[in-house]
């Protein structure tokens, strides 16, 4: 089975974001923007994660001048499990009703098949929370990580600082 992108970065940001509470980070606190340069990956997909993982309440971000992000109680003990899920959303592996339906669809093993499998591998992601993922050697790598260049004058220092 394989994550979609929304979901790898959604597991990446709150593993960042777990790293940076257990480590005191709360005086520079990441941004959107923060986050995006540190991870290499767009800016505008990493703010449609974080305001899902808002919502979810496993983010919380607070905007303005002493803005950023924080990971929740409930994103440190999440279960990696139910993270994917609520990321992934509850579509099909595969898709049997669409604009061509599949001719086997009334008499076939293969859907419920499939879907036992995405439960049991869900389940096997439910043995850990983001706090474990977030456990040494991981740790080092995700406080190791440093900005990239934006490509735009503005240093990660200055986003801190603004809050952006």
């Amino acid at each position: 089975m394989q994550l979609t992108r929304f979901t790898d970065i959604g597991l990446r940001v709150v593993m960042r974001l777990a790293v940076a509470d257990q480590h005191g980070s709360v005086a520079t606190a990441l941004t959107t923007k923060d986050l995006a340069r540190e991870l290499a990956v767009p800016y505008t997909h990493v703010a449609k994660v974080v305001g899902r993982l808002s919502e979810m309440g496993v983010v919380h971000a607070r905007r303005g001048r002493t803005g950023g992000l924080t990971i929740t109680e409930l994103g440190r003990e999440a279960r990696v499990g139910w993270l994917a899920r609520s990321l992934e959303g509850d579509g099909e592996v595969v898709e049997c009703e669409g604009a061509q339906p599949c001719p086997l669809r009334h008499a076939c093993r293969l859907r419920g098949s499939l879907a036992r499998a995405v439960a049991a591998f869900y389940e096997s992601l439910d043995a850990e929370t983001v706090a474990d993922l977030a456990r040494e050697p991981t740790t080092a790598v995700l406080l190791s990580l440093t900005p990239r260049p934006s490509g735009d004058g503005s240093s990660a220092t200055t986003s801190r600082r603004l809050g952006s």
